[in-house]
């Protein structure tokens, strides 16, 4: 982002631009590398799958997970309704779906669309920071439930779950545990080694790869999640998600983890910096400035503020030639209402 004509971006959560390094590696595999990563009889489909396992490689070193458990994707909507939907159909002996208020519309559809086919849903409230407790999920959960959902990081506040213990409490009641992690996978250390998550979701266009590429995690444990495909067809990716694979987009997502993986520790530290050297300096001239979602337990980049007395839209209006920044979640575009996540906070409208 040099053009200095251009406004200063402050929507990352929304989306990353491209690193460079990963346009680079990814153009390839649209021009001589172009073949179907199916076709491994000859050299261009061969070529197409070398690239693909490379990328199932890094995206697993990044996560901690093993290459097979991956099952890319075009997003994380995708994915979170695949985890949801797809587990939901393949194990029909339970019913119950929870999750929180403050989930990405991908996830809160998900599970209203199977509340009006036959499944009970509960909704966990979180507390002003914008977090679930794990007492409220001990004491929702039962021997029905099949998914405890809850995301590893919010779009809009940057609030951090409580991962390890909501997934710790679900493996107790014989439920699996999802998580949303298109926020967290980049910016925060994620190892399935150490927890009890079965199923994750991840975007790449929020972790500077490409937009229109994501995966599902299936964890290989016991007992074993069961999905069952919502896109039928030639049986890709151990036959959970048919459609030729997005070869470019797969490979940027493994050039993405790569880089990730190499920067993460500093890279942490340094937008942590910039965040509350940004706060402070807000503050020092917006004495009643607010900020949203918990003060430390939150993503290293995310702010999310209010003023009082000032309309957000009409803030956003007046900057729009100098700042990029906006009022709620990119799924929600067109839409004037308040936003779902603040509102749970407790905030009026």
């Amino acid at each position: 982002m040099n053009d200095l004509s251009l406004p200063i971006y402050l929507d990352y959560n929304a989306s990353t631009p491209t690193d460079p390094k990963v346009l680079e590696e990814m153009i390839p595999y649209f021009s001589s590398k172009f073949g179907n990563p199916s076709s491994i009889d000859h050299y261009f489909g061969s070529e197409a799958q070398k690239g693909v396992a490379l990328a199932r490689e890094r995206l697993a070193s990044l996560l901690g997970c093993n290459p097979s458990e991956i099952i890319f994707t075009s997003g994380a909507s995708e994915a979170d309704n695949l985890a949801i939907i797809g587990c939901a159909k393949a194990n029909p002996e339970k019913r119950k779906i929870i999750t929180s208020a403050i989930e990405h519309k991908a996830v809160l559809r998900s599970v209203e669309y199977l509340s009006k086919n036959g499944y009970e849903s509960t909704i966990l409230p979180v507390d002003t920071y914008g977090l679930v407790s794990p007492d409220d999920l001990r004491d929702a959960i039962d021997e029905n439930t099949l998914l405890v959902s809850i995301m590893m990081a919010n779009n809009e506040i940057g609030t951090i779950q409580p991962i390890v213990k909501l997934a710790t409490i679900a493996h107790e009641f014989g439920a699996f545990f999802h998580t949303d992690a298109a926020q967290g996978v980049g910016y925060l250390n994620v190892d399935l080694t150490q927890n009890d998550i079965d199923l994750l979701s991840l975007s790449g266009h929020k972790m500077y790869g490409p937009k229109g590429i994501g995966a599902l995690v299936i964890r290989r444990r016991s007992p074993r999640v069961k999905i069952e495909p919502l896109i039928y067809g030639g049986g890709h990716e151990r036959g959970i998600r048919s459609g030729t694979l997005n070869v470019p987009g797969i490979v940027g997502l493994g050039k993405a983890s790569e880089i990730s993986k190499t920067l993460l520790s500093t890279e942490k530290k340094r937008l942590e910096s910039l965040r509350n050297h940004f706060f402070s300096s807000l503050k020092s001239s917006l004495d009643e400035i607010i900020i949203n979602g918990h003060s430390k337990k939150r993503l290293p980049h995310n702010l999310n503020l209010c003023i009082p007395g000032v309309r957000n839209k009409a803030l956003q209006y007046s900057l729009r030639e100098e700042l990029a920044f906006s009022t709620g979640s990119a799924c929600e575009t067109g839409n004037v209402q308040s936003s779902h996540v603040l509102s749970a906070l407790g905030l009026d409208e």
